[in-house]
């Protein structure tokens, strides 16, 4: 009997000591556990602060270059609209639309995140490249290669007016995505400039 109490007793002791054991590990995860997610709560939030800061600069760009895209897509829908055009043509105008359209919409997106208004009150027929109302009608009266010559023309200055925008926004905007636009605008446009006068040439 007493042998098998001191057994018992020994047994005892070691179920507490493994509890015990259990339930610092316990403790530690909890207190672990909240830890890891106020970092991952803090880390989140100042992405987020990041992404909404910004300058005049970054609101001017975005209000202004929404409508000098919308132009440019208004102009490919012309094109597109035609018959009998160059497919070189018609590539180059399916192209326009396919790149700055979903740019429309991002940078609509950030001028709600930094609540700022879509418009920024100036005179929009003054920025740089925008074709006149009687330009636009004259596009759209156009037939075949007339027409090509006309969009050609008209896109190339509507480009060129971009990146001029576009470079003054890496040079006063503070906002990395809207730098980071700004540089794609310069790159990829300068390309398609290239490319027009190349086509504009063979015409």
């Amino acid at each position: 009997m007493k042998r098998y109490t001191a057994l018992s007793a020994t047994a005892l002791a070691a179920v507490v000591f493994l509890g015990g054991c259990a339930a610092d590990t316990g403790s530690e995860q909890e207190g672990t556990m909240p830890g890891m997610d106020h970092g991952s709560t803090s880390e989140s939030l100042a992405t987020s602060a990041a992404d909404t800061e910004h300058n005049s600069a970054d609101a001017m760009f975005a209000q202004m270059m929404i409508v000098h895209h919308q132009q440019a897509v208004e102009m490919s829908d012309i094109m597109l609209a035609k018959e009998g055009l160059d497919p070189q043509i018609i590539q180059l105008a399916e192209e326009i639309k396919a790149a700055q359209g979903p740019e429309i919409e991002k940078m609509t997106t950030w001028l709600q995140d930094w609540d700022e208004p879509m418009d920024s009150g100036h005179d929009n027929t003054d920025m740089d490249g925008m074709v006149s109302t009687d330009g636009l009608a004259q596009l759209e009266a156009a037939q075949g290669a007339e027409a090509s010559r006309l969009f050609l023309t008209q896109m190339i200055a509507h480009h060129e007016g971009a990146i001029s925008m576009a470079e003054e926004e890496t040079a006063n905007g503070s906002n990395p995505d809207a730098i980071e636009l700004a540089n794609s605008v310069i790159s990829e446009q300068g390309t398609e400039i290239e490319k027009m006068n190349g086509l504009l040439a063979a015409l």
